[in-house]
């Protein structure tokens, strides 16, 4: 009896920690914390990507120490990841292409020639079949480069700080792809 008691006291423990080291928006669960390289980051927020009243995918952002200050957030020069999952068979290809130009055209305020080269290398990572379910995993290792990961298989390895600043602005500038995912991501 002793023993049982003891079993289900872990059990429980064991769950609790498990439900609070990740946190679910629709049918996607994701981590609370996440490693780039020896650095952990935590989840600072997660949301959906809404278009046409229907979720596009999840997101979730990662950084060091929660903030909910997305300028500081995008000019820093630290460690920060965003974890999107595809939840529409609706995206495809092109229209992820299409978004992330549009993306970085808003997160630049149009001035995108100085780091066109580097665009292109990241839309390189989106050219391949997407599906629902398919993983993006985006980090950014400070004067290193942002790597673009897909379902685990390194897709592309780009380089710059100002390259990162446009790229985690497609969600985080004043003219954010969604306005409520900016907020979500924050946080709030």
């Amino acid at each position: 009896m002793k023993n049982s008691k003891l079993l289900l006291f872990v059990l429980l423990i064991l769950t609790t920690t498990i439900t609070q080291a990740q946190i679910t928006i629709g049918d996607v669960t994701m981590p609370k914390k996440v490693k780039v390289g020896e650095t952990e980051l935590e989840l600072n927020g997660a949301g959906a990507r809404v278009k046409l009243f229907m979720d596009m995918y999840v997101a979730g952002l990662y950084i060091k120490t929660k903030s909910i200050d997305a300028k500081k957030i995008v000019e820093a020069n630290e460690h920060i990841a965003i974890k999107l999952q595809i939840v529409s068979s609706l995206i495809t290809s092109d229209k992820m292409i299409d978004a992330v130009n549009e993306g970085f055209k808003n997160s630049t305020n149009g001035k995108t020639a100085s780091i066109q080269k580097e665009i292109d290398q990241f839309i390189g990572a989106f050219k391949d079949e997407i599906k629902k379910g398919d993983v993006f995993d985006i980090f950014y290792v400070p004067n290193k480069a942002t790597l673009v990961v897909k379902n685990g298989k390194l897709m592309a390895k780009i380089e710059g700080l100002d390259f990162k600043k446009a790229l985690f602005g497609i969600w985080l500038s004043d003219t954010p792809a969604d306005k409520n995912l900016k907020k979500a991501l924050l946080g709030e």
